[in-house]
């Protein structure tokens, strides 16, 4: 496999005009940015908005409850708002979404741009790998806490109405767990317009209710002054770093914000935070401290006591709609930073299921969805509470939080070229918020926080080896391919009977004669009258313009290479790309076409010793058999090219890992 070639993935899509496959973000004008901003409150900023459920109420928790004094609500309230305007405000939304790659966000388009595989054999680029894929693995496991979390803190509501539904509250929130994950099907634009209207609506309570609280104490508003925060730590000192790790819960959907970033594009995701979300939550926060500052005994459900015994039950529904949404906007980050993985070669390939023509980041994961239920609904039976679940959330988040902003001083230098001194400055500022998190979150790991560690771990395995074992098997299979000189001294040689039709031979290596080639040449002793030798050579960015996707070059004797250069976010679709040759003078009847597809069975290593080459690659043998069992488990070659499956020959190939 060349150095630029990455592994080919094809997702499925809708019938649609083909600019649509594959385009770019356009600029959001009028009404299409105040559409976008809607849809977005339904999928980006449902882990955010239902922070206020049960954020407030974990800083007064643990072994050794921080009292709830007038001092230490108001301190509290003070790191509550300078987290949401520091992290979120003006790491993510103002700094690190700058960082997109072409449109797209999240944190291996954040590593793309630095191009870690340029000079990889140095250590710091190494080092980038690692920092990377570490960093997108770690998200998987809070990407499964967070709908435990949220449809759980507010099923928890009811238990403030009337004790009966105590024993309902578990089951009732498996249910509505399995429902959210059916509904994944219908991809993030379906779920989107229909979540967007109820997030407008929560948000507004969010802030009502909050509203009438500071009218009764407005003194919670002096919060603003950063003196308060830091007035908090001095008096509290060791124990305020407990409650720094639940302050964290407040802006846990920063990451996942910037990794759905690709839905929507920048202006919604900003114009729904600064005008209506911001303004909303912190109002609800400032709320909730009035309503302590009152009555200090309600510190184990502010939120719902904020609301009057009228509009509990109604709360509890809206609650449980917008943790709902709160689950979708982790599930959607989930689905959008696997699809990265597996198009830049990190993740074995899956079944992607495209599900908007208009916007290509609305996608639908089948096997990650099940995944993430299955793991959800696990957490629940074995936390079986809120506050339980809140001590395993946030670890992995702050750590990746960290390597975000490590790569981004990295791409202020590289890419932007800022001056040393304003780089690090800057870089420094968000470490010190960043690090003050990620120490009082580790506090978490024997309680919990283990989990998404374990998580993440295991993700990273799975994806170090499938990079590593298609990195050995990219050089086994290049050891015994022929160059494209031999096939043609070949061919003017020993000239083939010629039959009608074009044959297309699918090869990773568009510098070399598919081994297939050889194979049917040797066994058949034919060759259509037309052959083309197809690669598909994924880059590292988002998407690659149509005048830019096809490279032909024609050999001798009717022989021509194909090279279709595409990005991480576009839709490798065969029949289209061969379709677009057509304006290269390459001419060919889709009806009259036979597809060759090369199937590898991975065979690991007999011993430590075999197979191996001095200086070539290699992995532990253990690695070996899992990168050979991830292989053989991966989405056929022929559904993810889109390739029609009446019109392909499979040929088999041994190759010894």
């Amino acid at each position: 496999m060349a150095d630029k070639q990455k592994e080919q993935v094809i997702s499925e899509q809708p019938e649609g005009p083909e600019e649509a496959i594959g385009a770019p973000h356009k600029d959001h004008k009028g009404s299409k940015l105040l559409l976008m901003s809607l849809t977005a409150l339904g999928v980006v900023y449902g882990d955010i908005g239902t922070s206020p459920l049960y954020a407030l109420h974990e800083c007064f928790r643990g072994e050794e409850p921080m009292p709830p004094t007038p001092a230490n609500i108001i301190g509290i309230l003070s790191l509550i708002f300078w987290a949401l305007i520091i992290v979120i405000s003006i790491k993510y939304l103002t700094y690190v979404m700058r960082a997109d790659n072409r449109g797209e966000g999240g944190i291996f388009a954040l590593m793309a741009q630095l191009d870690p595989w340029k000079d990889s054999g140095k250590r710091n680029r190494w080092l980038l790998i690692f920092l990377g894929v570490f960093g997108a693995s770690l998200l998987y496991g809070d990407g499964m806490i967070t709908p435990a979390i949220s449809v759980l803190s507010a099923i928890e509501g009811l238990k403030v109405a009337t004790p009966v539904f105590d024993p309902y509250v578990i089951p009732i929130t498996i249910v509505i767990l399995v429902l959210l994950f059916l509904f994944q099907k219908k991809g993030t634009a379906g779920v989107g317009a229909i979540f967007g209207p109820v997030m407008v609506v929560w948000f507004s309570v969010l802030a009502l209710l909050g509203i009438k609280g500071i009218i009764h104490h407005p003194e919670v508003l002096k919060a603003v002054i950063p003196y308060y925060a830091i007035d908090f730590f001095f008096r509290n000192g060791f124990a305020s770093i407990a409650v720094l790790g639940a302050v964290f819960l407040v802006v846990t959907g920063g990451e996942t914000l910037y990794a759905d970033m690709g839905h929507f594009g920048k202006k919604p995701i900003r114009l729904a935070w600064f005008t209506f979300v911001l303004p909303s939550l912190l109002l609800n926060y400032f709320g909730q401290g009035a309503l302590l500052l009152q009555d200090p005994r309600l510190i184990s459900q502010p939120f719902y006591h904020m609301a009057p015994s009228w509009a509990l039950y109604p709360l509890v529904i809206l609650a449980t709609m917008a943790t709902v949404i709160a689950s979708q906007a982790v599930i959607s980050g989930a689905f959008s930073l696997t699809r990265q993985a597996v198009l830049l070669g990190h993740f074995p390939r899956l079944r992607i299921i495209q599900t908007s023509s208009e916007e290509i980041g609305q996608i639908y994961i089948p096997s990650i969805n099940w995944v993430l239920m299955l793991a959800a609904i696990g957490l629940v039976l074995g936390f079986r509470s809120s506050s339980n679940l809140a001590a395993a959330y946030g670890v992995s988040v702050t750590t990746t939080m960290v390597i975000t902003t490590v790569l981004a001083f990295i791409v202020t230098r590289e890419k932007w070229n800022w001056n040393i001194i304003v780089s690090v400055l800057v870089t420094i500022g968000f470490l010190i918020v960043d690090l003050a998190f990620f120490g009082a979150n580790m506090l978490k790991i024997p309680e919990g926080g283990w989990f998404p560690l374990i998580i993440g771990g295991a993700v990273y395995l799975i994806m170090a080896t499938w990079k590593r074992g298609r990195t050995i098997l990219g050089n086994r299979l290049r050891s015994i391919t022929k160059s494209l000189d031999f096939l043609l001294d070949k061919l003017s040689k020993e000239p083939p009977l010629r039959v009608p039709g074009t044959g297309v031979f699918m090869s990773t290596n568009p510098t070399g004669t598919p081994p297939m080639l050889l194979h049917h040449l040797k066994h058949n002793q034919v060759l259509h009258e037309k052959v083309v030798l197809m690669s598909v050579v994924i880059e590292e960015i988002p998407h690659v313009a149509h005048k830019d996707r096809i490279k032909l070059d024609k050999l001798d004797n009717e022989i021509y290479r194909v090279i279709a250069n595409l990005g991480y976010m576009d839709t490798p679709d065969v029949p289209r790309l061969l379709k677009m040759c057509d304006q290269h003078g390459l001419n060919i009847d889709p009806d009259k076409v036979t597809y060759y597809v090369g199937h590898q069975t991975l065979i690991p290593r007999a011993d430590e010793e075999a197979g191996v080459e001095k200086g070539q690659p290699s992995m532990a043998k253990w690695r070996d058999e899992l990168f050979a069992f991830m292989s053989r488990n991966a989405a056929q070659s022929i559904s993810f090219f889109n390739i029609p499956t009446k019109r392909v020959v499979e040929l088999g190939i041994q190759v010894e890992l």
